[in-house]
């Protein structure tokens, strides 16, 4: 591919710090490999609200759809004025005006060294990411969450076959080029309706890939199996809310959310983002694990390879994930997060160092 364009987000609090660590890799990667890119700086959050009036503004979106992908650094919703003086959740519009229906969340451990972490966990989440309870972007117009009196609050789940084939389909894509296992979490005991047309969906999709072993799991269930031996799972599909929780869960368990790559996808448009939050405790400190935003450019570059069936695309992901095992797993170079004493910036020097060490 050429003229390739990437739209840069920074965000809020470490956002920027961890974005600034991101493209210095990345550019240091495609240098190595001889790949042009154009990187289109802009603001959303804090930075836009305060230049714009709104958190987000429309021509982001006019921007994001000449480009190849988004780069998103995390942003400090929770903090952000009402909807009507322009605090909009920058993530979930992005996901809801691109439809990127498809969370796609790993768990790997890459330390191995401690207690802690379960050297056997290896797994995918498979999130649907656009409906569920989730009232920023389960409505086409209006919100899914309201009030109808100061003493009543609601809230709507939306769970349509469409979304639900379509995010399967995913899930079993990702399962058959893994060890062919898929686990689908859900709530039908209870929710009976609306995980049920779920399960629905998913079992018929099961019968596309006979090779991929199926099971259905509860997620109060799951929750207690994900802890004690994490390496029966393979790839783990679900809906938005059970993703989320499950996603950070077994990241954690990897290592550190720090260290959790993620990418929003749907069938154009991908999104890098960092799986955690924009921690503004530690915001302008240099203390911050960029590892989760790296790893998430990672995985949208082999996502882009996969797509346009470019070799070269998926090698830039393919490498930055090879520094940054290589990195983690030596505990002289790991950042204070992870027990190791490096900055943010001397952590980024470091990944390009040994990037300079393969041949």
């Amino acid at each position: 591919m050429n003229n390739l364009k990437f739209l840069v987000l920074e965000g809020d609090a470490i956002g920027p710090e961890i974005t600034s660590a991101t493209i210095k890799v990345l550019q240091a990667v495609v240098d190595k490999l001889n790949i042009k890119i154009e990187l289109i700086h802009d603001v959303v959050g804090f930075a836009s609200l305060k230049k714009y009036n709104t958190t987000i503004r429309n021509e982001i979106f006019e921007i994001a759809k000449n480009c190849q992908g988004i780069i998103l650094g995390p942003v400090s919703h929770n903090e952000y004025p009402p909807l009507e003086q322009g605090g909009l959740n920058p993530s979930g519009v992005i996901r809801k005006t691109l439809d990127l229906y498809a969370n796609i969340r790993p768990a790997k451990n890459k330390i191995g060294d401690s207690n802690k972490f379960k050297t056997g966990i290896d797994l995918v989440v498979v999130r649907e990411n656009t409906e569920g309870f989730y009232s920023d972007r389960n409505m086409f117009v209006g919100s899914g969450e309201f009030m109808p009196t100061p003493d009543v609050a609601l809230s709507l789940r939306k769970i349509t076959r469409s979304a639900s084939i379509r995010i399967a389909e995913v899930g079993f894509k990702i399962a058959e080029k893994r060890r062919k296992k898929i686990t689908v979490v859900h709530k039908a005991n209870v929710l009976r309706v609306s995980d049920g047309l779920f399960l629905e969906c998913t079992r018929e999709i099961s019968k596309k890939y006979p090779n991929v072993e199926y099971k259905e799991e509860l997620v109060d269930a799951m929750s207690a199996k994900i802890i004690r031996d994490p390496s029966q799972f393979d790839v783990v599909l679900t809906t938005n809310l059970f993703g989320d929780n499950l996603s950070d869960a077994a990241s954690e368990i990897a290592g550190s959310l720090g260290m959790a790559p993620s990418i929003n996808a749907s069938d154009h448009y991908v999104v890098a983002q960092a799986q955690h939050g924009s921690a503004p405790d530690i915001a302008g400190k240099n203390i911050a694990n960029p590892c989760s935003l790296i790893g998430s450019v990672g995985m949208m570059f082999d996502w882009l390879g996969n797509k346009h069936g470019e070799k070269k695309l998926s090698e830039v992901g393919f490498l930055m994930e090879r520094i940054l095992t290589s990195t983690i797993s030596n505990p002289q170079t790991r950042t204070k997060d992870l027990g190791g004493d490096l900055s943010t910036s001397d952590f980024t020097k470091k990944l390009i160092d040994n990037l300079k060490t393969i041949s």
